[in-house]
């Protein structure tokens, strides 16, 4: 039977260090507003609006925020899912943002993606052999029986029966069918994964199940992810490091332990003031936010945030923060001392 072979890390950059995998440098993704008989564009939708950050080789780096941050564009656009406006995208070494799109299918063995509905990302006229060994075909990794045994021992690894070959998605539940998405991302060998809210659409206890598949894989295969999600108590428990996103740009980035035991933003604060406390002993002073997340074409001055923060000032809307350091790895987007 076939084996899944772990990919190697990338080498050391220099004595006791070791080069990100993935480095993301300003990296924007506007979308377009096209108007009038003649279709010119009139206006953007500013889904990613100039991030930056490093992901190290067997990382977990989960990317947080509130419907609309923009953290789902960000994820696809660093596997050209959909193409950037601008900025660098350098996975182990390459600028994969300027490579051509014909030539980016043998990137897509070292990056892949799981998907956020496992009942939209599978599809129902496809065995799940079909689904799982469709990767294999056009990589061109096995065929015949081998790529068979190959999809056989995919499965196995996420926990489903060697029977489950010869059925269809529509015959799984929802925990099921995302084990299926996590097989089909796994059949190339990837380094790099983004898992798009992978467990949003599961039940509580079906979460804790394929959260900890996901360590015991990356643990095993040497796997680096970007972890996105909106459950701020889910990232805490997969994630080495956490970035916080809101509307579009950075606002905290921090060792996942810090981050949870001295959050130092205001969006951060009140995003964890919301976190439910199973002990009805103890009380957590809520933060609430007035008003909704503005719209990405028109975004507020200076501070994206400053329309809705609590310790807003008048300098708020005539700055735009950059990201400074308060701590070891701990990096803050405010001019503000909460």
């Amino acid at each position: 039977m076939a084996e899944i072979i772990a990919p190697e890390r990338p080498p050391a950059a220099s004595a006791g260090t070791v080069a990100p995998l993935l480095a993301v440098r300003d990296l924007k993704k506007h979308f377009p507003i096209k108007s009038g008989l003649l279709g010119r564009t009139t206006s953007s939708v500013k889904a990613v609006d100039g991030i930056s950050f490093d992901v190290m080789p067997g990382e977990v780096v989960g990317l947080v925020g509130e419907s609309g941050s923009g953290k789902t564009t960000a994820g696809r656009t660093i596997l050209r899912l959909v193409e950037p406006t601008s900025g660098e995208i350098v996975f182990d070494g390459t600028d994969i943002a300027k490579i051509p799109a014909p030539a980016m299918r043998d990137w897509r063995r070292r990056m892949q993606i799981i998907f956020q509905d496992p009942y939209a990302s599978l599809n129902p006229r496809m065995t799940v052999g079909e689904i799982v060994g469709q990767a294999l075909k056009i990589h061109r990794l096995a065929s015949g029986a081998d790529m068979e045994d190959r999809v056989v021992q995919l499965l196995q690894k996420v926990g489903l029966a060697a029977s489950a070959v010869r059925r269809y998605p529509h015959e799984f539940s929802g925990g099921q069918r995302q084990r299926i998405g996590i097989a089909r991302a796994l059949a190339v060998s990837p380094q790099f994964i983004v898992a798009d809210e992978p467990v949003s659409a599961l039940d509580v206890s079906i979460q804790a199940q394929v959260l900890n598949l996901l360590l015991d894989l990356k643990s095993e295969l040497q796997l680096t992810l970007l972890f996105i999600a909106h459950d701020l108590s889910v990232v805490e428990y997969i994630s080495d490091r956490v970035i916080v996103m809101y509307l579009g740009k950075i606002m905290e980035v921090a060792p996942a332990r810090e981050l949870y035991r001295n959050p130092v933003h205001p969006y951060t604060q009140a995003l964890l003031s919301a976190i439910p406390v199973p002990d009805p002993t103890v009380r957590r002073e809520r933060v609430i936010l007035q008003g909704d997340i503005p719209s990405p074409i028109n975004p507020p001055s200076g501070c994206v945030f400053r329309t809705r923060c609590p310790i807003a000032a008048p300098e708020c809307a005539k700055v735009e923060p950059p990201l400074e350091a308060v701590g070891p790895g701990h990096f803050k987007a405010c001019i503000r001392r909460p």
